[in-house]
């Protein structure tokens, strides 16, 4: 049976574009809905400053007038213009079981980026690394977490067949919060605080944290770009308040630790408790009752989820990452938090996944980017 492919023209094929996934997981227990308002932010070019800077192609597949598929096609001009490569992404691909799908989808992606001169194309990826990247190859037990993709088994193999190979992989790890500080993390916590002159920066209260957003997130631009994060492209002023504006009200001000240094934000981390279980039960909307569900499952979670980090360059070395690291775990026992996740974690970034296997952290999850010479 034939696959037609159409173009996201209008708000009635934007709503199909947004709702279809619910549908194709609709007896996917660990699969956990997108906040729907956040959905018709991101995917509207009035709404999203990426669009300004980014070539996009919003596609539906359809059989008989049924929708079978999605996927959405980017070149995002400023990370090809810094990195000096002409790379097209492939994001938000969905579709009911069927290979013709998956190929037809891709296909369209594909063409439409080579005539507009790009030489590769890569996927799983958003705008940036803040947005879901990379498909679920271990781990398909674990209910996904927020901002990261949980698709079924049978799709990275019907994208490898598309002629896609890997090209990175994210470890994801699970750490047991301990009810005892490890004592080599004591010694290092006590010999940093005692020589370091660095002051640790604590949050009780929403509104403490409000001032340092920014700067946070001015460091987090600084650190991803001067390290060369994969995928990662700067993120100008009126970025960095959306991305503040869409997180602050649901981030727990206990789990975000900084450390300051002459008046400047030395390192941060990032973390919240884990709220997928009520936005499954809210099936994504927040209004008119589902923020109630979703602030329930953040008071009932065992478990928190990890979400950025980043030590500036010339303080790295010297045991930030272990004065951030015994405060949170400080701060998850005292919630009564069981387990940590550590959010993604690329296969290279063989530093911080030592200091995960180090702390007792289990890989539970994998993720992969896969890539296509076009």
């Amino acid at each position: 049976m034939n696959v037609d492919i159409k173009e996201v023209k209008t708000r009635k094929d934007l709503k199909i574009f947004i709702f279809l996934p619910e549908k194709i997981h609709a007896n996917h227990t660990n699969w956990v809905h997108p906040v729907y308002m956040d959905e018709w932010k991101y995917f509207r070019p009035k709404k999203n400053k990426a669009f300004s800077y980014s070539d996009t192609v919003l596609l539906l597949a359809f059989r008989d007038k049924k929708a079978v598929g999605r996927v959405m096609g980017i070149i995002n001009s400023r990370y090809n213009e810094y990195r000096k490569e002409k790379t097209a992404r492939f994001g938000y691909l969905d579709t009911e079981e069927d290979e013709g799908v998956v190929r037809s989808l891709l296909s369209y992606v594909e063409d439409w980026a080579k005539k507009k001169g790009m030489t590769k194309i890569i996927g799983p990826y958003g705008f940036s690394d803040q947005d879901p990247e990379g498909f679920l190859i271990e781990g398909f037990e674990n209910r996904a977490t927020i901002a990261t993709y949980y698709n079924f088994e049978w799709m990275p193999r019907f994208v490898e067949k598309q002629g896609y190979k890997k090209d990175v992989d994210y470890f994801v790890y699970k750490l047991v919060v301990p009810k005892e500080m490890p004592e080599f993390y004591k010694r290092i916590y006590e010999r940093v605080q005692r020589k370091g002159n660095f002051e640790i920066v604590e949050f009780r209260k929403r509104k403490e944290l409000k001032p340092w957003i920014k700067p946070i997130l001015r460091l987090m631009n600084e650190c991803y770009t001067g390290s060369s994060i994969y995928g990662y492209a700067p993120l100008d002023e009126k970025e960095m308040e959306d991305l503040a504006k869409r997180y602050l009200p649901v981030l727990d001000p206990r789990f975000v630790k900084a450390v300051k240094k002459d008046d400047e934000v030395a390192a941060f981390i990032v973390g919240m408790p884990d709220i997928t279980q009520g936005i499954q039960k809210a099936r994504g909307h927040l209004l008119p009752f589902g923020f109630l569900k979703i602030l329930r499952a953040a008071k009932k979670t065992k478990q928190l989820d990890l979400l950025l980090g980043a030590i500036r360059e010339k303080y790295r070395g010297r045991g930030l990452d272990v004065l951030m690291g015994v405060k949170i775990l400080l701060s998850a026992h005292e919630a009564g938090l069981e387990v940590i996740d550590s959010h993604h974690e690329m296969e290279e970034n063989v530093k911080v996944r030592a200091e995960m296997e180090r702390m007792g952290g289990k890989i539970y999850k994998r993720f992969r980017v896969f890539q296509k010479a076009l």
